[in-house]
């Protein structure tokens, strides 16, 4: 039993204590000035009883049993105890490349319906971690908030399509910059991002996204998603195929994967790079990687498995209210 005023208010009970002796001493000093009403003091011993030696110590059992009464409801009351306990946890931000070039199918069905796939696939084997989602091109922007509701984050990721981002383009730096913004109030030894692209990376931030990453503290595993002879790229509108982007010489646009981009942002930050066109063998190397960088957390869980004492306490209450019931025959005080 804890009996830190902190953890238990009802120790508050303990105030009546200093109550019940007012009131007894106020009690003693009217029945005190009654007699001396009635009599004067040199005729109380033969109109009224002497006192024995039970009734001198009559109050302090009043207020010990008292005592022990409000230490068994307290302990009755405080019903838990906080259990202090160490797991290992990440906080993931998945970064997910939403730029035309992802709507390219050298992967089926496409290399951004792949990445989707590893993202539930990688959470369904995670434990005891948080979970958020930012996709970013031309420019960023967070759809899910760090959480642990897994199947709320599984609904958002179907929702996911290219033109959920109206900027185009693929900007390393301008993702990591909302990662790092989600990441403001967590200890940066738990700060995971993974980066799911297929490397193209159009604005030549790399060098400034891997700079900020380390100034944060963030671990980066990157996943290249896509093949080394490419695919066209596919438009639509309103969901239909309207056919497949060219240049500016009406050439049509082949777009390959390019991993030094990110090999070099998993190899600063101490992360790794996974190769996202195999989804069980993606999905397997980004929970070691996890695993490999997680960070041991301490955390208070309140348990109601408290251990309790209020049976001794409530024992002794009973036995000195009995004590003042059987060896209290003038039935001095009895309240």
């Amino acid at each position: 039993m804890n009996l830190s005023l902190g953890n238990y208010w009802y120790l508050l009970l303990l105030l009546l204590l200093p109550l019940l002796g007012i009131i007894m001493t106020a009690y003693f000093k009217w029945k005190s000035h009654k007699k001396d009403q009635f009599a004067e003091a040199r005729f109380q011993p033969e109109l009224f009883e002497k006192k024995t030696r039970f009734s001198k110590i009559l109050p302090l059992l009043y207020l010990l049993a008292t005592l022990f009464l409000i230490l068994s409801i307290v302990d009755v009351l405080s019903g838990t105890e906080e259990v202090k306990t160490k797991q290992k946890i990440n906080n993931v931000i998945f970064l997910l490349d939403v730029s035309s070039s992802m709507n390219a199918q050298d992967v089926e069905p496409n290399r951004l319906d792949q990445a989707k796939n590893i993202i539930i696939n990688t959470m369904s084997k995670m434990q005891n971690d948080k979970v958020g989602i930012v996709v970013f091109a031309g420019e960023a922007t967070s759809i899910m908030p760090l959480t642990t509701d897994f199947s709320a984050v599984e609904t958002y990721i179907g929702g996911i399509e290219t033109n959920i981002v109206k900027k185009q383009g693929t900007d390393f730096l301008i993702g990591m910059e909302t990662v790092a913004e989600k990441f403001k109030d967590l200890p940066k030894g738990s700060r995971k991002v993974v980066i799911l692209s297929d490397g193209e990376d159009n604005e030549g931030n790399e060098k400034s996204a891997i700079k900020l990453s380390k100034k944060e503290g963030i671990t980066a595993i990157t996943v290249g998603i896509g093949s080394e002879e490419g695919a066209p790229i596919p438009e639509y509108v309103f969901g239909q195929l309207m056919g497949y982007k060219t240049d500016l010489n009406g050439q049509t646009v082949i777009s390959k994967r390019q991993d030094q981009a990110l090999q070099n942002i998993a190899s600063e930050t101490g992360g790794s790079y996974v190769d996202g066109n195999n989804l069980e063998n993606a999905t397997t190397q980004i929970v070691d990687a996890l695993q490999k960088t997680s960070t041991s957390s301490e955390s208070v869980v309140k348990s109601q498995n408290a251990v309790h004492y209020y049976q001794y306490f409530l024992a002794v209450s009973i036995l000195l209210f009995l004590l003042i019931f059987l060896f209290n025959p003038k039935k001095e005080f009895n309240i």
